[in-house]
Order: structure tokens, then C-alpha cells, then sequence
């Protein structure tokens, strides 16, 4: 069973009626998403109450009428599965701090360094986030929140975000074990074998990333491969 000093509540509310119980914030968070974790791991007790603050406990006929049935495992986990979980600053400052590394790695890949066509490093962007005082929202995803942080990082740090259609042409010999590398880096837009085996490829890649994949494809060629930017948008 969690610590009683280190539970929050779980809330549910149904039919007009206020089920609660105490449980650990992470733990029943992860068991909200789907993940496998026992139940005695998640709760402080399988007691649910109307108003834990007050110490008065749900009627079995209120649990009966709401859950269909009076077995505390059962309300217990659709409470948290269906109900609001109470989250901890501790908890809040850990999901925060993983969306900023997923927005900056995002920034990273989708942006680059207008003066000189490269993305700028993690580092830079991060105290780029810091230096404009941005605010990360927990509960939005990176997706969301990334192009409104780089219009706002702007003021502090020359950056662009941009998606390039690039296209490839790679020799026969080497075609082949290329072919998955371009399938990791950007969607393939086209891709045509020529008479001599070799292949033309045109692909949508995040700007930050194009470097990188070309630096891959000379390694893999030996610097026989041929690259061309035709559009950015």
C-alpha cells in the first residue's frame, strides 16, 4: 500500500454523486494509461469515500447504484481510470521537464540557424527556451506548443522553422542499404530505379535534419551519392 503522507486523491464524479480515494500520483497515472500495475502498489486503501477531507465514506447503495456492484477493486480502478487524479508539483515539474526535452528536440529537427543554413545545437535552443522565459505546458503535447515557442525564441535567437523536399540520387551499388536510411529520416515522396539500377528519390524532411542525412548517404557511398534541395516551405 503507498505512504499515506505521499497520496493524493482521485476523484470521480457520476449520477450527482462524489466518490474519492487516496492513492500515489505517478502510479495511477500510469495505471490511467493503460499500464499493467497492481492495484495494492496504487491505492493507500480500498475504502472510497464521498469526502475524504471529512472522513465520511460512500454508502454501499451509492456504490451500487453508480458501479454496479459493491467490489472495491473494481470501483477503485474505474475510479482512476475514468475519474480526475490529483497531481503533485513534484509530478507536474517531471512532466514539464519531459515536454521541454521532446519541444527541443522537435525545434532541433524542424529548424535551422537562418545564417547559415544549419539546425543550432540542443544546448543553444534550451537556453534560448530560458533566455525568453517560455512557458512549457505540461498537458499540451510538443506538436501543439512548438511552432508558437519558435515565433517566441525569435527575439533571442535567429531561427526558421522549415520543411525541405529534397531529392536524392544514389548509384546501384549502394542503392539498396540506402534506401532504408532515406525511409528514416523524412517521407518519401517518390522514389524511381533508373535503367542502371541506380535510384532517384524525392523526399519531405525536417530542415534540421538534412545535414545530418547527408552526411549519412556520403558515408554510406563513399561520397558518390547526389543531393538536391528543390523546395522549402
Amino acid at each position: 500500500m503507498v505512504p499515506l503522507d505521499k497520496a493524493v486523491t482521485a476523484r470521480l464524479n457520476s449520477h450527482g454523486l462524489n466518490f474519492e480515494i487516496l492513492v500515489d500520483c505517478e502510479k495511477a497515472i500510469d495505471l490511467k494509461q493503460g499500464k499493467q500495475i497492481p492495484l495494492d502498489e496504487v491505492v493507500v486503501t480500498f475504502d472510497v469515500f464521498k469526502d475524504i477531507k471529512k472522513g465520511l465514506h460512500a454508502s454501499e447503495n451509492d456504490l451500487q447504484k453508480v458501479f454496479l456492484t459493491q467490489e472495491k477493486s473494481a470501483i477503485v480502478k474505474k475510479i482512476i481510470k475514468e475519474g480526475e487524479v490529483q497531481l503533485t508539483q513534484e509530478y507536474r515539474n517531471k512532466l514539464r521537464e519531459e515536454k521541454k526535452r521532446m519541444i527541443i528536440n522537435l525545434i532541433h529537427r524542424y529548424s535551422i540557424n537562418p545564417t547559415n543554413n544549419l539546425p543550432h545545437p540542443l544546448t543553444r535552443i534550451e537556453a534560448a527556451l530560458e533566455e525568453a522565459k517560455v512557458k512549457i505546458d505540461e498537458f499540451k503535447s510538443a506538436d501543439e506548443q512548438v511552432k508558437d515557442i519558435i515565433s517566441k525564441i525569435k527575439i533571442v535567437l535567429p531561427i526558421r522553422y522549415e520543411i525541405r523536399e529534397i531529392q536524392v540520387r544514389i548509384p546501384a551499388k549502394f542503392a539498396g542499404k540506402s534506401y532504408s536510411t532515406l525511409k528514416q529520416y523524412g517521407a518519401i515522396l517518390k522514389d524511381e530505379w533508373q535503367n542502371d539500377g541506380s535510384l532517384l528519390a524525392t523526399l519531405e524532411i525536417p530542415a534540421g535534419l538534412s545535414t545530418e542525412l547527408f552526411d549519412k548517404l556520403n558515408s554510406l557511398t563513399h561520397g558518390e551519392v547526389e543531393t538536391k534541395i528543390l523546395t522549402t516551405k
